[in-house]
């Protein structure tokens, strides 16, 4: 349901080190995605929600600016609460509600994101939960003391969301309490109730390792891949550079063309784009163009990175087969995958890249031209 109240910020929280996960667990893969990519997205989907602040270290920003250009950045703090102090300083004052997300939640529904929003509009404050399954007891020096009653017991989740003057308050005069493990606490001080609305298991804060194997799960269930062919041959021409996968290789000649020629990426690009049913290279880059005549090859297969990205995929394997009788290719083979694997930002154990003569048959055994045939995979998310 779309808030009727004003538009909304939120504040997603990202600063952690991820000691348990052994590296930052925002940053992690998830689904093709880092887990933080999948969490701004949900909140992208989220009608009322104009803003978006993450609170993230420096190297996190490059990546997060590779799907989305509008993010406001904030440093984070020694605690969970500095950090979103720091958040909320940047969000916008006209704002009617503000949320506050865990940066480890990237499956939270769009739709119980904004319930949560219209619920804190109205009554000032709101949180996300789910009913405990298991039951809870207290203990002390390895015995039970008590046994909870699980019927009334809830588990919080994010996103918490407040009207921005309701947390604003809060942050004004309990800010500096270092026990509060979320924000609802220091609401709920200062004499405001603070509602539930009824969210899903699958928005679990991934923690551990086996919560990332739990997301990856769910993740998967919306996954279909495709394979597509792709296929391109040049002349050879004296005087010209050799580019093969974005490298250059040393030779006399190099390939005609109206770019620079590199059937490599040519071929790897239109498999790429066959897989996901999105045309070809000729027709984003059209030979009769000669604004982008001579054009790298490599920014050829970057606007096929972004096509890549709009159909919220990934390429997950590449396969390049070059036949030609010269020059001699096999002595580059590690060099061209390297570069394949910066060019597609993809690990090189993806990259597959071989080359094979022509037995002196044809033009192509006579040294006058080369081609090649590639194969690519992806992953896309429905």
């Amino acid at each position: 349901m779309k808030q009727k109240t004003g538009f909304s910020s939120v504040v997603i929280v990202a600063g952690g080190s991820g000691t348990r996960m052994g590296r930052p667990k925002q940053m992690l893969p998830l689904g093709g995605k880092p887990v933080l990519v999948r969490t701004v997205e949900a909140f992208k989907n989220a009608p009322s929600v104009r803003q978006i602040v993450v609170v993230t270290p420096e190297e996190n920003r490059a990546v997060l600016n590779a799907y989305f250009p509008d993010l406001v950045y904030a440093d984070a703090g020694d605690t969970r609460l500095e950090s979103v102090k720091n958040g909320f300083a940047l969000t916008d004052p006209s704002a009617r509600t503000v949320a506050v997300h865990d940066g480890a939640r990237p499956l939270v529904s769009p739709v119980h994101i904004e319930a949560c929003l219209t619920e804190a509009a109205e009554h000032g404050a709101a949180v996300l939960a789910v009913p405990v399954k298991d039951t809870i007891k207290i203990c002390k020096d390895g015995a039970v003391e008590k046994t909870l009653d699980r019927s009334v017991l809830q588990a919080a989740q994010t996103p918490q969301c407040y009207r921005r003057e309701v947390l604003a308050e809060a942050l004004a005069k309990f800010g500096d309490e270092k026990d509060a493990t979320d924000e609802s606490q220091l609401v709920e001080k200062t004499g405001v109730k603070v509602r539930v609305v009824p969210s899903d298991y699958k928005n679990n804060k991934i923690t551990t390792p086996e919560d990332l194997t739990f997301a990856e799960a769910l993740v998967s269930e919306n996954v279909q891949y495709r394979t597509g062919f792709g296929f391109d041959l040049h002349r050879l021409e004296a005087g010209r550079k050799l580019y093969l996968g974005g490298t250059e290789i040393p030779h006399t000649k190099g390939f005609l063309g109206h770019s620079d020629g590199d059937l490599v990426l040519h071929a790897l690009c239109d498999a790429v784009l066959g897989a996901l049913c999105a045309g070809e290279i000729g027709i984003l880059f059209p030979p009769t163009d000669e604004s982008i005549k001579g054009i790298s090859s490599v920014t050829i297969a970057k606007k096929v990175l972004e096509i890549v990205r709009a159909h919220k995929a990934e390429i997950v394997h590449i396969d390049a087969t070059v036949i030609t009788q010269e020059p001699k290719i096999k002595p580059h083979y590690d060099a061209v995958r390297q570069s394949l694997a910066a060019v597609f930002e993809m690990p090189v154990e993806s990259v597959s890249f071989k080359s094979k003569s022509h037995e002196h048959v044809g033009e192509i055994g006579r040294g006058e031209a080369a081609m090649c045939h590639a194969v690519a995979t992806v992953k896309i998310m429905q």
